[in-house]
């Protein structure tokens, strides 16, 4: 056949890290009764139509570090059919060894047995962090960890009695990020280098409707403003630059060496009615982590599409984000697309081999600055599935691969969406349990 092999997920020419669990897949031809894969000096033979590899022989095939050349044969319809080669390219950078993801229904009416997991990249062991029996079936904001350090991490519990739960090697503790001032909880966040500090958003966030059939929701705020909460002092620090009422601020993260302040900014608009004048633009404003100062001036980086969700890889030369052509919830927006901000040179990567025709966004960057995850709805424009891209020292990116599942089928079974993808080094030292435990604790207050 000179045509690539019906594959699910599709892996075809894929770069991948020498620590990658295998690449199972299936042919998602019908009539398939057999299957034989030659990967290499491996081959797989098969009845029906799922390719499963055996994870030691996948690790001994991995440990050289070099391309592979894949032909995949399958019996179809009594037929054998060959199809042409694709090459698995395996680099020796490795992928951070865990993912943490919250499994959320991908709709907007209803969110139900909310969790927090985290995946071990290498093979199939998972497990949860926080979950909806062990709170009351209540929302659970998104997991981030600081500088990729499972010791150091930061999840939300919604609803009464909520607060946020800093992980400190294992110690957990409640924290009232807010003050009678602020809007709003901690909604966004991001730690310093050092740890002593997050930065974080306040957000009234408004869902609202689309009339026109072919959108589903918009989601915008109707205010918002950023900080930095001191962990060490309990104050929240300000800086009248970050707290405009005629300008919209959000998603903040600090640089690698502490010495920004990334987040995105956008003049308010009359909402919801001029929602698709509602730009926002990539900006920064300087912060001393000695002294927990702010500078006196924001300097815009990139607004010519509404941008959300800066990240900042770990070696400060790059910084990834999603655009869309207006607003701030892109999830909700098939036209979202991942760019790459050369920060030494100043010149856009607009990863085209990345992205997709539907949703790509929400991203964190491996500790190494090779890998990123992001979260893409790219096969049913629904569901969300985190996919990893490999950024060479050239700085070109790589066709992504979607996270192997030990079955095939699993992506077919599954009614959830990966939300809210980010990287680590390690496994995350705390359970369901101890969550549950840390949210009877008195919350530490700032002020």
């Amino acid at each position: 056949m000179d045509a690539l092999p019906p594959i699910y997920p599709d892996y075809a020419d894929v770069t991948i890290p020498v620590n990658i669990a295998p690449l199972n897949f299936l042919i998602s031809e019908g009539g398939c009764d057999a299957i034989e894969v030659q990967a290499g000096t491996l081959t797989l033979n098969a009845r029906g139509n799922e390719a499963v590899f055996d994870i030691d022989e996948w690790k001994e095939l991995l440990a050289a570090g070099n391309d592979l050349q894949v032909t995949v044969t399958a019996l179809i319809d009594g037929q054998w059919q060959q199809y042409k080669p694709f090459t698995w390219h395996v680099v020796k950078d490795s992928l951070d060894p865990w993912l943490t993801y919250r499994l959320i229904e991908p709709d907007y009416e209803v969110w139900n047995r909310v969790e927090i997991r985290q995946r071990c990249m290498e093979n199939w062991d998972e497990a949860p962090l926080a979950d909806y029996e062990h709170q009351e079936n209540r929302c659970m904001n998104c997991h981030t960890f600081g500088n990729q350090n499972p010791n150091l991490s930061m999840l939300y519990v919604r609803g009464p009695n909520g607060g946020a739960i800093l992980n400190e090697g294992g110690l957990l503790r409640k924290l009232h990020l807010k003050t009678d001032s602020l809007i709003s909880g901690s909604v966004y966040f991001g730690f310093s280098p050092s740890g002593r500090y997050i930065t974080f958003s306040t957000n009234i966030i408004i869902p609202a409707f689309h009339s026109q059939p072919r959108k589903r929701l918009e989601v915008y705020d109707s205010k918002s403003d950023v900080y930095v909460a001191d962990l060490q002092q309990h104050r929240i620090l300000r800086s009248p630059l970050l707290e405009q009422a005629s300008v919209f601020e959000t998603f903040p993260t600090f640089s690698p060496d502490g010495k920004y302040i990334y987040y995105c900014a956008a003049d308010s608009v009359l909402l919801p009615n001029d929602i698709q004048q509602l730009q926002y633009a990539l900006v920064r404003i300087p912060f001393d982590e000695t002294t927990g100062t702010f500078g006196m001036q924001v300097d815009t980086l990139f607004n010519q599409q509404s941008v959300c969700h800066p990240r900042v890889s770990p070696d400060g030369r790059y910084l990834l984000y999603t655009v869309a052509s207006y607003g701030t919830f892109h999830i909700w927006h098939p036209e979202a697309d991942l760019q790459l901000l050369d920060l030494q040179t100043g010149t856009i990567n607009t990863l085209s081999v990345v992205n997709s025709t539907k949703s790509d966004t929400y991203h964190s960057w491996s500790s190494n600055s090779r890998w990123f995850v992001f979260a893409s709805k790219r096969d049913d424009g629904l569901y969300g599935k985190p996919y990893f891209s490999y950024i060479d020292r050239n700085g070109q990116a790589h066709k992504p691969f979607c996270l192997p599942q030990r079955h095939p089928r699993f992506y077919e079974n599954t009614l959830k969406s990966f939300n809210a993808p980010e990287l680590g080094r390690g496994r995350v030292p705390f359970t369901p349990e101890d969550v549950a435990r840390a949210m009877q604790q008195e919350s530490e207050t700032f002020q």
